[in-house]
């Protein structure tokens, strides 16, 4: 009252000084009641008389704002299971100090501004906004900051213009949509029993929503929808929403010894990888015309079992897809071109930390995608756990919440309101390029797969399930009673659903069938990429040197890094040296001069973690920002160069699925520390090293991973460089560790000529730390100019002479990657060693092996008594396993082969920087076989 007080004394002074929903008060009704007893206005034609009170007023406002803010607490969202949801309050008018006579007498304008409703009094309003907020669909947007965003969705939720209308006929094209996914359920379960199909039964509308919102994409000429999902309901959407012809779904799930089904002759193929996979973690595309002539082109991306881990897959799809990298400089983003639509599990979308990775990305420059639209496919249980069990929020969907991300909840057995649900979620993407969480509440009829038994573990939950209609009957009692249908539409659909598939299943062929083979691999596959030509004309690598060091008219750059710089301008001239970065710059200058496209992208990729790279200047005075690359003449493609955020499975899932889709683009990732990648290992493990193998798809993707063994501790020491070689099969990736800037050039030339083609594969390179600025790393000119990459280079600096005598070499020294530089460094500064018995070769690219070429250069030795591998990585780390059999089966009779490095170890190094040292000195001592010299 004290707070009325004082508004209204001020109101009497200046009218515009008190909040204009108060002033409208005033201006009706004039002193509070309790100010003057004379007050009296007439709204709605009606006389009001003085004594309403203005405290039940501010609570009305509160009741009301309380239903747009909490309805979802009392809403109908469960199809099941809604007795777990303890009861609220929020909702009930005595919370508030109010009775409906109370609302009755407060005008309706008081509490509610939307004049598309006309309503007498709030006790109207309070009821309409119950239906809205509370019913089978209910909102959580309170969370969104921008107020234009938030004011948009209100008005759009107040006035229901975000409802679906339905006609008739559309009415029961839904009722039959329903009944073409149950029924291709039932089908399946009858005739392939006890088969893992991860069925979609409680969640059958997700058919009709995709369904429908991929008709509003291509009315509005959107060329790619991008799509991510886990199993649940996979075959369903892939028969159903990307068209997988049901004869080939058929053909996957027979599993005789002696026979196999054939899918009739006309049938579409999807050709996938040489190994396959489970049906339902398979992919498909789709191309769906819109009367013009451009088509929309689904995409449903191969998923394994790690579920959440195809988000950023999927978002790196899209980016890719809106990407124009036709010009140079920064490639020209069109959120329109595409967007992203992905389909969650509830369990996992609050569980996996890859999920608030890749929701983090949503409004960053280098991976904006202009909003996903987020399914969950919530059937409140994940695998056997309870919700109670699997999160610590209330909604699997508040995850979202923390990224300001608008939140549905809709109850999966009203179709309609699931409809009006993904409709309002993508013109809210449409409207403001952001992201929109659809929380789909349903359930799942049957265990994890189709041969658990659910009672054993929810007991509750699932005797209500047994006794709860499915969607196609729950619809059918709501139409019927609106005279859409009549009784036994649903049973005549079901039967016509069951004949067709019948008939398609029949009219298959049953063959005898040798026992099935794994199919080959492509021939470019199998071809090694020895031959490609990579070198460049050292004319033309100084004219793009030259363009590097230019700058834009008034930038005003770091004075002590602008003189760095300016230091390159002499490194290709005659008797000098370019260092790595330089050669990394010129090798991206050349490759975007060829017409292709560049990505690079990681933690503090744009300075680089050990500030060579430099490639995003900054003006000291205005702060603007300038790419060298981006000032090229000769420039024909773009250059992309970004800081990732702090995420390594996020982003190296993005940037795979980016290489995927833009298989023209030279694609980079570039890890702060090579160990860094350890939190990325599903993306290596199930998607880069084995994603062709399974699925077909092709990636040119580079991991740039900085490996050296430097006494800085455990951590930033390994890039785990065995686990990749262990992975290595079939030609699946390069793996390399180069030792000279040019050999880093070719290699980066290389993977970028292999781009689009059916050679493509990706690759892993071992970048140096401490040798970025060894001169010993840095190449002269012509190394660029006459030579290609080079598998296997000859260990400089063990000879005082020109040429050694290979007749007195008995040990052969083997090595990858720093360790090679430092004996190279030890050997010339021991002026008193001949080492006239010991020789040595860098293995430059670990995997594939070049064994031929090794074998070549052993023939050079003829009284060879020992190959020496020598290495810095502990025994059970870096290539020793993986080299130790190649080099077994080229030993001659009477050679061995042996190991010096450090020994079998748990961590990969030491923690103490002078046990780093005195373990370093050993193994070059060994390896040259020095004397240790002096108190170890």
């Amino acid at each position: 009252m004290g707070y009325i007080e004082e508004q209204y004394e001020l109101y009497v002074k200046d009218p515009e000084s008190v909040d204009a929903t108060l002033k409208e008060v005033f201006d009706q009704h004039g002193a509070p009641e309790w100010m003057s007893a004379s007050a009296s206005a007439s709204v709605n034609g009606e006389a009001q008389a003085a004594s309403v009170d203005i405290v039940k007023v501010t609570s009305a406002l509160k009741l009301v704002e309380a239903i747009r803010r909490h309805g979802h607490l009392d809403a109908k969202i469960y199809a099941v299971g809604s007795n777990e949801r303890g009861p609220t309050n929020m909702l009930e008018i005595s919370r508030y100090g109010l009775t409906e006579s109370d609302l009755e007498k407060i005008p309706a304008e008081w509490v509610w501004d939307n004049k598309k409703l006309n309503f007498k009094n709030a006790l109207q309003v309070v009821r309409y906004l119950k239906e809205t907020y509370a019913g089978t669909i209910s909102f959580e947007y309170d969370h969104v900051s921008h107020e234009n965003e938030r004011q948009w969705l209100q008005n759009r939720i107040d006035t229901a213009e975000f409802q679906v209308e339905l006609s008739n006929d559309q009415k029961k094209q839904l009722l039959r949509r329903l009944v073409d996914v149950e029924g291709f359920e039932n089908f399946l379960a009858k005739t392939f029993v006890g088969q893992k199909r991860f069925s979609i039964e409680g969640l059958d509308v997700m058919v009709p929503m995709l369904d429908h919102i991929v008709q509003e994409a291509s009315g509005d000429r959107i060329g790619h929808i991008m799509m991510g999902m886990a199993h649940r309901g996979r075959l369903n959407v892939l028969a159903h929403v990307l068209g997988k012809p049901y004869d080939r779904i058929f053909s996957e799930f027979h599993h005789a010894p002696d026979k196999e089904l054939v899918p009739s002759e006309g049938s579409t193929g999807i050709n996938y990888g040489w190994t396959g996979d489970v049906k339902y973690h398979f992919g498909a595309r789709r191309e769906i015309g819109n009367g013009e002539e451009q088509s929309t082109k689904i995409t449903l991306s191969h998923n394994p079992s790690h579920l959440e881990f195809v988000n950023p897959v999927v978002q790196g799809f899209t980016r890719a897809a809106q990407d124009d990298r036709s010009e140079p400089g920064y490639s020209q983003l069109d959120e329109e071109k595409a967007f992203g639509i992905l389909v969650h599990g509830d369990a996992a979308f609050i569980g996996e930390g890859v999920v608030a990775e890749s929701l983090n990305m949503k409004d960053l420059p280098g991976y904006r995608t202009g909003g996903t639209i987020h399914i969950i496919a919530n059937n409140l249980v994940g695998f056997t756990t309870n919700r109670k069990d699997g999160r610590s929020t209330r909604y699997a969907s508040d995850l979202a919440k923390g990224y300001e991300i608008p939140i549905i909840h809709v109850n999966a057995d009203d179709p309609i309101a699931c409809l009006s649900a993904i409709s309002f979620a993508y013109q809210y993407r449409k409207k403001f390029k952001k992201d929109f969480v659809i929380d789909l509440v349903g359930y799942r009829r049957f265990g994890h797969n189709e041969m658990d038994e659910p009672r054993a573990t929810q007991p509750k939950l699932y005797k209500e399930i047994d006794e709860h209609e499915t969607a196609p009957y729950v619809f059918e009692k709501r139409l019927i009673e609106q005279n859409v249908i009549k009784e036994g539409t649903l049973k005549d659909m079901f039967k016509e659903v069951e004949s067709n598939l019948r008939d398609i299943y029949n009219n298959m062929n049953e063959n005898e069938a040798i026992e099935a083979e794994v199919k080959d691999r492509p021939g470019a596959v199998e071809r090694p990429l020895d031959e490609i030509v990579t070198a460049i004309d050292l004319e033309r690598l100084r004219k793009l040197n030259k363009e590097l060091l230019k700058r834009p008219e008034g930038f005003n750059g770091f004075k002590k890094l602008e003189r760095i710089l300016q230091k390159r301008s002499s490194m290709l001239e005659d008797g000098n040296k370019v260092d790595w970065a330089t050669a990394e710059a010129l090798a991206f200058a050349s490759i975007i001069e060829e017409g292709r496209p560049i990505r690079i992208t990681g933690q503090d990729t744009e300075r680089g973690t050990f500030a060579h790279r430099h490639l995003v200047l900054h003006d000291v005075e205005t702060g603007e920002t300038y790419c060298p690359l981006h000032g090229i003449e000769q420039a024909n493609a773009s250059f992309d160069i970004y800081n990732s955020p702090l995420s390594e499975a996020g982003v190296l899932g993005f940037e795979y699925g980016y290489s995927v889709q833009a298989p023209d683009s030279l694609v980079i990732w570039e890890a702060q520390f090579g160990d860094f990648a350890n939190a990325g290992q599903v993306i290596f493990d199930q998607f880069v090293a084995a994603g062709r193998a399974k699925w077909g798809e092709k990636s040119n993707i580079v991991f740039l991973l900085p490996h050296g063994y430097e006494g800085q501790g455990p951590e930033h020491s390994s890039a785990r460089l065995e686990r990749f070689l262990q992975m290595g099969a079939e030609n699946n990736w390069t793996v390399a560790n180069v030792t000279s800037s040019a050999q880093y050039f070719h290699l980066l030339r290389r993977q970028a000529a292999i781009s689009n083609q059916e050679e493509a594969r990706p690759l892993v390179l071992m970048t140096p730390k401490s040798l970025l600025r060894n001169q010993r790393v840095a190449s002269e000119g012509d190394k660029f100019s006459e030579l290609n990459f080079q598998p296997i280079l000859r260990q400089l600096g063990l000879t005082k002479t020109k040429k050694k005598d290979k007749e007195k070499v008995t040990s052969l020294l083997l090595g990858t990657g720093k360790i090679m530089v430092e004996i190279e460094d030890v050997v010339e500064k021991a002026k008193d060693q001949s080492f006239e018995t010991i020789d040595a070769v860098r293995i430059e690219q670990i995997y594939p092996f070049p064994t031929q070429s090794l074998k070549e250069i052993l023939k050079e030795y003829p009284n060879l008594e020992e190959l020496v591998w020598v290495q810095e990585e502990p025994q059970n780390m870096g290539s020793w396993y993986f080299v130790e059999g190649i080099l077994h089966k080229l030993l001659e009779k009477g050679q061995i082969h042996r190991y010096v490095g450090r020994p079998h170890r748990a961590s990969p190094s030491v923690g103490e920087p002078n046990i780093h040292k005195t373990e370093q000195k050993r193994i070059i001592n060994e390896a040259l076989q020095l004397s240790k010299g002096g108190n170890q």
